[in-house]
């Protein structure tokens, strides 16, 4: 199994990023070709250290590295990707894990 967790900073607004994110993101991601299982957390995210400045973290799950990078490369996979770069969109982290 492979795994990529998406880590979004704190928004300006968390309800319009929550209400956009829900709306636009969420169903994009569930098109990538490949993907078996799409999660993301519920609540604050903290760390050993307390409180950190992540949003949320959506988990997408792929069978294997070749699957996760065919996925990732697709029209489908890019589509999140490039909408997550706009300046609307807080910061965000990519993080590949197999």
């Amino acid at each position: 199994m492979a795994k990529v967790l998406v880590l979004y900073k704190k928004p300006k607004s968390a309800e319009a990023f929550d209400k956009h994110y829900a709306a636009v993101h969420i169903p994009l991601a569930k098109k990538i070709p490949g993907l078996t299982k799409y999660d993301i957390n519920k609540g604050a995210v903290g760390t050993p250290s307390g409180a950190s400045d992540v949003h949320l973290v959506a988990t997408l799950y792929f069978d294997s590295m070749d699957s996760l990078r065919a996925g990732l490369g697709s029209a489908e996979g890019a589509a999140p990707i490039s909408i997550s770069s706009t300046p609307r969109m807080p910061e965000v982290k990519l993080e590949v894990d197999a």
